[in-house]
């Protein structure tokens, strides 16, 4: 790279971060009333331990399309190093700042019952400009259509429409989605990081605790009407009871199922574009800034057919918090099915919190990350993490948080650059999110 496009690149990170700045700015400045939505995530303290956004929370009368603007802004400081068996020389990685990242969110009140969700990355690891991640609109009653329309029936029922989230397992409303980090309480995502949006709809019914979702999408990351019938639809399940037993007792456990029959390429374990939150680990010397962009993750890299099934146990008892992912993920590794023989992997997490003082802004935790399975080469491979964390609401809408993480690879092939690799050492993140 030669001076003039150091000079421009410069210029670039530069102009995108003061443009950021003063978007920010604004908003504090041009401050919004408290802008609570009906049956609405804070995104805020007040939205950790929420999975899906909650049923008949209608506190505003609708009196008009009401829009709340909101976002998020995150920033690293990394302090990881790397060792493989000296085979392929890794690149070169020491202590710093990432270059942080940025969420816009448009939430907007159209109608009695009706509200949209769009999301845009303004800045992420993986993209040098500001692009959609994706939206969706969600129907909790009729009114629109006539007061009290099907009013039993919506009474538990809830709709979702969109280039969306898609609902699989329970992990993804704990995840960090680019610059959205708060409701993580660890600075990395699942090592096999389940999370994709494809355009389709989910239908909810939920009624005293038990929780019921159906869903399909047309299986495409990026949307087109070329190449047709080379991907089928994809089919999302999901069946679960979340109840707070008592004030101090809450229970949650689901399990989910998602279907791939036919495609040229499945997303469910490599659909976010923002990119790890690992910067460089495990890259060789010639990795780039922007790609590989997933370091410290593991995509099976199944291709024609995917079946995979995610069971998700969440206990409260007062401060003490478990959650825990047990995952079966298996399917065909070419774009035709039967190419080459299936295979699978098991993905086992288990994470403990306790949090404390004043409205729990403080919490201490424990995370421990496993995956198991048969690559492409025939060779039977695992991935341990060992995470330790601990975290502190300044305010509300402001976390700091510092995590201690090691990962190792275990019996990865000869000539692999993961062969005898692992990586550790601390990271500390900012999060303000509103």
């Amino acid at each position: 790279m030669n001076l003039t496009q150091i000079i421009y690149n410069m210029k670039h990170v530069m102009k995108k971060l003061v443009l950021m700045s003063l978007f920010f700015a604004f908003i504090a400045t041009y401050a919004q009333d408290k802008r609570s939505l009906n049956n609405y995530r804070e995104p805020g303290q007040a939205g950790i331990n929420v999975f899906e956004a909650p049923k008949d929370t209608a506190t505003v009368a609708f009196d008009g399309v009401k829009v709340r603007i909101g976002g998020a802004s995150t920033m690293q400081f990394q302090a990881l190093s790397h060792e493989n068996d000296g085979t392929i020389a890794l690149k070169e990685i020491g202590s710093n700042f990432n270059l942080p990242t940025a969420n816009l969110d448009l939430d907007v009140q159209l109608a009695d019952g009706i509200r949209m969700h769009l999301r845009t990355y303004l800045s992420a690891r993986h993209h040098v400009e500001a692009w959609v991640k994706g939206g969706y609109i969600q129907i909790d009653n009729l009114n629109f259509l006539g007061e009290g329309t099907l009013s039993e029936m919506m009474k538990y029922g809830t709709l979702k429409v969109g280039q969306m989230e898609n609902n699989y397992g329970d992990m993804h409303f704990r995840r960090s989605d680019n610059a959205q980090a708060i409701y993580n309480p660890f600075v990395g995502n699942a090592i096999m990081d389940a999370f994709t949006t494809e355009v389709g709809g989910e239908i909810y019914y939920r009624n005293n605790g038990w929780l019921a979702m159906l869903g399909i999408t047309n299986g495409k990351l990026n949307q087109g009407v070329n190449n047709p019938d080379v991907t089928s639809p994809s089919f999302l399940a999901k069946l679960g009871w979340d109840k707070q037993v008592n004030e101090d007792l809450r229970v949650r456990l689901t399990g989910s199922l998602y279907n791939t029959a036919h495609s040229s390429r499945t997303y469910l374990y490599g659909g976010d574009r923002a990119g790890s939150r690992y910067y460089f680990v495990m890259e060789d010397v010639e990795a780039k800034a922007d790609r590989p962009f997933t370091s410290g993750r593991f995509n099976p890299g199944f291709g024609s057919q995917l079946t995979a099934i995610q069971f998700n146990p969440f206990v409260k008892f007062k401060g003490m918090e478990f959650f825990g992912i047990y995952e079966i993920a298996d399917g065909y590794t070419g774009t035709v099915t039967g190419e080459k023989p299936s295979r699978s992997f098991t993905q086992i997490m288990a994470e403990t919190l306790y949090r404390f003082g004043t409205n729990e802004n403080f919490y201490l935790g424990a995370r421990y990350n496993t995956v198991s399975g048969e690559l492409e080469t025939g060779d039977d491979i695992s991935i341990n993490r060992y995470s330790f964390g601990a975290g502190f609401f300044i305010t509300e809408n402001v976390l700091a948080k510092v995590e201690y993480v090691k990962q190792e690879y275990n019996d990865y092939p000869e000539g692999d650059q993961l062969r005898d690799g692992k990586f550790d050492g601390v990271s500390v993140e900012a999060i303000i999110s509103f």
